[in-house]
């Protein structure tokens, strides 16, 4: 089996490559261990809990005991479907912030400053958030972007607060200004989940152009520093999968450097502690490990406004029902309709903490804090300076590879995460929650000292499953940068990596739409064409960020 270009991983990036190169007449193989994504539990926008509990759909990953945290295992869910992570995900769309991409193209990624991304974003965006006059969002790509209806008060009081609490509100945080408060976005259209499965692979499938084969890949295929192929593991047998121009893995944080590794492409002395013959000495393959971690400040409800009315068999029965045969009702939102980005602190240029609102104290397993009526803001640090590693247990390619995020490993990350759990309760504070606002569930009202908060963050703090930066683009003379700016692999020709692995620093929010980007513009680069005509667009700044907290 052959086509021009093979691709590993129908997620995010990997659909919106096979998008491109199929739009460009080129033929594509994209090589995706998971299944279909057919069913309610992944398109139904409310069930987004489940399918990322479900080993059908996800990988199953979990971290090593983390240091910093007790020794407790964090889940890491990465999507095993068609439509990768963005099929399991909680369908939040945030672009990150343009100082995000300003500090990659200064870190050594030449060509993705703001001004070079803001045409791709534009460009795979479908915005339907209301006036686009002044050209901040795209209006016709084919990733859907809506806002729920901000139907629940609960939801409403959450942006008054933040304005009672002295911060701005804001019209469009993906657009000219992200501090404030406002509305979420999210990749849902006419009620269901809008995955990069939905947007890109199925409208490419539909050329002719583009062959999915569900498949394990197990390693690339190297020839004299060239790759040539990928051997995977189909129906039980062992069989390569040749590509005529190149291979572009697209396989997630975590199984991107992995495959690099079982491939010889890694710090060679790890690569030779399993007897992996080494192709290219690359010490930054696995390395420079990111994440969001978060907290979820949960408080009781005084009134039955909450979410909590359906949270039981025949309420989300009757949800289903309805979403089922009119894709309409609470089961056609993710119910993360209202946010906020702000600064921690005077002396931080842009916004490095955010918070997602939900209408329910509840987990992301689903397990109901308290059993009653309630809301949560999820809140933590987006720029956080602990780095972590993916490493191999073996070179047995059906076996899950060490992670260890390492999180919460220098000081600063104690002072901001305490910064913003008391951010969050004075927000809580705000007249606008009068009407509603109970006890502290979580931490709870007897966390007040800065050793009580550190006790509850050891406890209780998540990941918000945003892990990246294990491939980093970099210069090619960087020893730590895995690919260079065009997404090429360092050292081994035809070979390219182009998924959240490849940020050199994690961006301001959550991660579908930058991985998105990345496959949007790596497309580009593939095909041989001049990126898109740079912008010239001015995001907003506080104009008293040195000085001022809001």
């Amino acid at each position: 089996m052959q086509s021009e270009y093979v691709i590993i991983g129908a997620g995010s990036a990997g659909c919106a490559i096979a998008y491109r190169l199929a739009e460009a007449g080129r033929k594509v193989i994209v090589i995706e261990h998971g299944g279909t994504d057919a069913g309610p539990f992944i398109q139904m926008p409310a069930a987004l809990s489940y399918p990322m509990n479900m080993s059908r759909y996800d990988w199953g990953f979990s971290s090593e005991p983390e240091p910093h945290l007790g020794g407790r295992r964090l889940a890491t869910p990465r999507g095993k479907v068609i439509g990768g992570s963005s099929s399991i995900n909680g369908m939040v769309y945030v672009r990150g912030h343009a100082g995000d991409y300003d500090h990659w193209a200064e870190a050594g990624a030449q060509g993705w400053a703001y001004a070079d991304v803001l045409p791709y974003f534009r460009r795979m965006e479908n915005w339907h958030g209301g006036d686009n006059a002044d050209g901040w969002r795209g209006d016709s790509g084919p990733l859907h972007i809506t806002r729920g209806p901000r139907s629940n008060p609960l939801t409403r009081a959450f942006t008054q607060a933040g304005q009672q609490a002295g911060y701005p509100l804001t019209e469009d945080y993906n657009g000219r200004q992200q501090e404030g408060f406002g509305a979420f976005e999210a990749t849902i259209w006419k009620g269901q989940r809008w995955s990069a499965a939905n947007a890109y692979l199925k409208p490419a499938k539909k050329t002719g152009n583009v062959e999915v084969v569900q498949a394990l890949a197990q390693r690339i295929v190297i020839k004299d520093g060239v790759a040539t192929g990928v051997e995977v593991l189909r129906k039980g047998r062992v069989e390569v999968i040749e590509a005529q121009a190149e291979v572009i893995i697209a396989a997630s944080a975590i199984n991107s450097p992995k495959l690099l590794m079982l491939s010889g492409i890694g710090p060679a002395a790890h690569l030779a502690e399993h007897g992996i013959d080494v192709v290219a000495d690359r010490p930054g393959v696995g390395q420079n490990l990111q994440d969001h971690l978060e907290m979820y400040i949960q408080m009781a409800a005084t009134k039955p406004v909450s979410l909590y009315t359906y949270w039981n068999l025949l309420g989300k029965a009757a949800l289903g029902a309805q979403w089922l045969f009119t894709r309409k009702g609470l089961a056609a939102s993710n119910q993360f309709e209202s946010t906020g980005f702000i600064r921690s602190r005077p002396g931080i240029r842009y916004p490095d903490v955010q918070f997602h609102f939900l209408p329910l104290a509840v987990r992301y397993d689903g397990k109901i804090a308290a059993g009653g009526h309630g809301f949560q803001a999820h809140v933590g640090p987006m720029r956080s300076p602990s780095r972590g590693a993916i490493t191999l247990k073996s070179a047995d390619p059906n076996e899950a590879p060490r992670i260890v995020f390492n999180y919460m490993s220098t000081e600063q990350d104690w002072i901001d995460f305490r910064k913003c759990i008391r951010l969050t309760r004075e927000i809580f504070a705000q007249e606008a929650f009068a009407p509603y606002r109970g006890r502290e569930l979580q931490p709870g009202s007897d966390a007040q000292s800065d050793e009580a908060l550190d006790d509850a963050i050891r406890e209780h703090a998540e990941s918000a499953y945003h892990p990246c930066g294990t491939c980093k683009m970099g210069a090619a003379d960087d020893p730590m940068a895995v690919v260079d700016p065009q997404t090429r692999v360092i050292g081994v020709d035809r070979l390219r990596v182009a998924d959240s692995s490849i940020f050199p620093q994690i961006t301001n929010g959550n991660l579908n739409g930058p991985s998105i980007l990345v496959g949007e513009k790596a497309s580009d680069h593939i095909l041989g064409r001049q990126p898109l005509a740079s912008a010239n667009a001015e995001p907003w700044f506080h104009p008293h960020w040195e000085t001022a907290q809001r």
